[in-house]
């Protein structure tokens, strides 16, 4: 060890803000916003906290963690689940999430097709005979796009109050930079990968040469994966047994796109009522200022679009004794209601039985009367 470290062992102690655990996190993070992976792994999930801050990624659509404890998972896994809001305002892309027990050690055919794998400080806690087989599952079978793995740099341990040997009781090992490298290249090469060294947790100023205390190989596929070789290398059974599973609300499913465009065709639909009842009136009555002042800039937005639209007298709403008529078509040229129908035609589909419409189906049909 380095004369100069040594000396400085005891004035230099470090600490990490935010917590090393979160750069690690935002590490990944950062590296799904720039590829935009639909699919990723974490190997090693542990208490899920980094499965939990991808679940807002909007790219991703599938998400699955795999542990060695069952319970470790469990006891934080319902953080994954979907809240009272998904199901209110369900998101306009699908989302999977899927907790599996199992070794890293071993090949399961649910941990195909993803294109991005994480390994966050879980090599160091492999035995000998689990991490001479980890390369061939994670690089050979599972062969994503992209593999992020990070592990503590030893090197950095002297400057960390309290650690000796390892920095945790179950770390069967803990690497230097240069053996970690070495292993990294090594792997890379057999598998035709491509990695880069980078990592979280700086040193002191002064003393760069010790490295990231975590240290991260990002790895890079250099071919794309062939479905035949895919295929040659998939178990015929499944090893991996499952312990939680998440299907999230989405627009993409019939169910709650019904749902979402009868609420907003109601609701478009009781905003041009309300406007074209307020012209109707000669006196209007007293409202409460402050819901007022709420809804003026969405009242605004609809009276300035109708204007724009309501160009003939097929799209004109307007009042029949007790009853108002908004016509399909002005609805429909709503922007909101435009995008989550995509064309005229389902919107007739989906609201149909559960909007009242005039007889001939070309208009929605309203009470006079203020809701």
């Amino acid at each position: 060890m380095d004369k100069n470290f040594q000396g400085q062992e005891s004035a230099q102690v470090v600490k990490f803000t935010p917590p090393l655990y979160k750069q690690r996190y935002q590490f990944v993070k950062d590296l799904v916003e720039k590829y935009k992976p639909e699919k990723v792994a974490d190997l090693g999930c542990a208490d899920c906290r980094l499965l939990w801050m991808l679940k807002f990624c909007s790219c991703i659509e599938v998400l699955a963690g795999l542990d060695i404890s069952a319970s470790v998972m469990k006891e934080k896994m319902h953080t994954l689940s979907p809240l009272p809001v998904d199901y209110l305002w369900p998101s306009e892309r699908s989302l999977t999430i899927t907790l599996y027990h199992g070794s890293v050690a071993h090949k399961d055919p649910c941990m195909l097709g993803f294109d991005l794998v994480t390994c966050m400080e879980l090599i160091e806690h492999l035995e000998e005979s689990e991490l001479k087989k980890f390369p061939e599952v994670v690089f050979g079978f599972m062969a994503p796009s992209i593999v992020v793995i990070s592990t503590p740099n030893s090197e950095f341990n002297p400057l960390l109050p309290g650690v000796k040997l390892h920095r945790h009781p179950d770390h069967k090992f803990e690497w230097s930079q240069a053996e970690f490298q070495s292993w990294a290249l090594e792997a890379a090469r057999c598998y035709d990968y491509s990695v880069e060294f980078t990592g979280v947790g700086h040193p002191p100023t002064g003393m760069e040469n010790v490295g990231f205390c975590t240290q991260i190989g990002v790895f890079i596929r250099k071919y794309p994966q062939t479905g035949e070789s895919v295929q040659s290398v998939k178990p015929t059974e499944a090893v991996y047994k499952t312990v939680f599973k998440a299907v999230y609300p989405s627009l993409k499913d019939e169910k709650y796109l019904q749902n979402a465009v009868v609420s907003e065709v109601i609701f478009t639909a009781q905003i041009i009522r309300n406007l074209l009842m307020s012209q109707h009136e000669e006196e209007e009555e007293e409202e409460d200022p402050e819901g007022k002042c709420k809804f003026q800039a969405s009242v605004d937005f609809f009276s300035d679009h109708l204007g724009k639209v309501v160009v003939d007298k097929s799209m004109e709403p307007f009042v029949n004794g007790n009853e108002v008529y908004i016509p399909l078509e002005t609805i429909f040229s709503f922007p909101k209601v435009n995008r989550l129908c995509g064309n005229f035609e389902k919107l007739c589909k989906l609201i149909a039985g559960k909007v009242t419409l005039s007889s001939d189906g070309s208009a929605v049909m309203l009470s006079t009367e203020h809701e």
